[in-house]
């Protein structure tokens, strides 16, 4: 057994816990329970108590020569952040594409020019399972020192059974080897393979017959995802695969909107998605289907910004009552970060959220998206203890001071790994 873990004096203990349950929209995003001169006591991974230090003295005081002592003293401590949309596991890289984007091209010129998910789906493909382990090592380090405790990862890099299975078995691989949780969605409709072009039904076909069935036997993937957009999947084509992915046991996700306005947002409503990603250009229907659904909204400012677009409506959603989720959205070619505490900052900035909100929508609203709430996202008893101490005294300054890493320390179910 290890021993306890006590962490003491913090000046903000941020536990995102709340008497509201399920994902939190409106003023619930805004209830962070924070306790000052906060306190946590840790047995064995797991949070046992939670208030204030004083309050903890009186309970753990005869015990404190056991435990191992964490001064938080002029600190901010956090639940671990939770990315909720990533497609971490991937062969290769597309540096030069950023230069053909500065130079005025668009995100589905590239893609049809054979660049863009094309490029890596090549190089993911020609990658073995090997050295695609250890390049998302690499990424998944970099996510946990930046305060990343569990991130969901997407297949799509394969478009044909292959190398889909090779996507989510590296997945597999890092959950029982890495640190860091990584919980798996099946896209395989991330685009339309080159050889099925103009033929995109029979593709879908070949997914939902030949794919669907080895995903769910395996049990390689929990979520179902599409990217639902002009010129690659239609609603209609991306409701047959997510209604076909529920029959095999995979929670829907959905890619919706994100380069124009196309009923994405209205379809991941109706068919009961757990979220819908990316949504900048959502209609004002779709918002307000989303609302009423429950569908939680799982924003990505730093894609926008990478692809120079205007971010989505993050507090128009919030004031309808849209549960918003936010992510890296880490991938090559629109997102090539690991940074949320930057993520964020550019939701304060670039879709009118509060520092309150945009913490919940990196903590308990988005382990909600990956149907992680019950685990992570607070700071409750009974829940892993992933903890991030930050090098900021509250939650506004993490904030206001952007582009920089302020993690201290971090814990992964009670075991310091920053």
């Amino acid at each position: 057994m290890t021993k306890p873990i006590w962490i003491k004096h913090a000046a903000q203990l941020a536990t995102l816990a709340s008497d509201v349950k399920g994902p939190r929209s409106k003023e619930a995003m805004s209830d962070l329970g924070i306790i000052e001169d906060g306190s946590l006591w840790i047995e064995d991974g797991i949070i046992q108590a939670v208030g204030t230090t004083k309050e903890l003295e009186k309970h753990y005081s005869k015990r404190g020569d056991e435990a191992e002592i964490v001064n938080a003293m002029n600190h901010l401590v956090t639940p671990g952040l939770v990315d909720p949309h990533t497609h971490v596991v991937y062969g290769g890289s597309r540096e030069h594409e950023f230069e053909m984007r500065l130079q005025g091209a668009a995100y589905m010129d590239i893609m049809n020019a054979g660049g863009g998910i094309h490029a890596t789906t090549r190089m993911t493909r020609e990658a073995t399972e090997d050295e695609l382990f250890e390049q998302t090592i690499r990424r998944l380090d970099s996510f946990l020192a930046h305060g990343v405790t569990t991130v969901e990862g997407k297949s799509g890099y394969g478009m044909n059974l292959e190398t889909e299975l090779k996507q989510l078995r590296v997945m597999k691989r890092l959950q029982e080897q890495h640190m860091i949780d990584i919980v798996p969605t099946f896209m395989g409709a991330h685009a339309v393979p080159p050889d099925f072009k103009e033929r995109e039904d029979e593709f879908v076909d070949y997914l939902i017959r030949d794919m669907l069935p080895v995903i769910a036997e395996e049990k390689l993937a929990e979520f179902n995802d599409v990217f639902c957009e002009k010129g690659v999947y239609t609603p209609e084509q991306a409701e047959r695969i997510l209604e076909a992915g529920k029959h095999f046991g995979l929670i829907p996700k959905i890619h919706a909107d994100e380069i124009e306005s196309y009923g994405g947002a209205e379809l991941a409503a109706k068919i009961g998605a757990i979220s819908a990603e990316h949504l900048l250009k959502a209609s004002e229907a779709g918002i307000q289907a989303m609302a009423k659904s429950g569908t939680i909204a799982c924003l990505l400012p730093a894609t926008a910004l990478y692809l120079r677009e205007q971010a989505a409506q993050g507090r128009k959603m919030i004031d309808e009552g849209v549960a918003v989720a936010i992510s890296t959205d880490c991938n090559p070619g629109s997102s090539p970060t690991t940074s949320m505490p930057l993520v964020m900052n550019l939701a304060c900035i670039s879709m009118r959220l509060t520092p309150a909100e945009s913490l919940t929508a990196a903590t308990y609203n988005a382990a909600c998206a990956i149907n992680r709430q019950e685990q992570v996202g607070s700071l409750e008893v009974g829940k892993l203890a992933d903890i991030v101490l930050w090098n900021t005294k509250s939650y506004q300054e993490l904030q206001y001071l952007f582009g920089v890493n302020h993690v201290k320390s971090v814990w992964k179910k009670g075991v310091k790994v920053v």
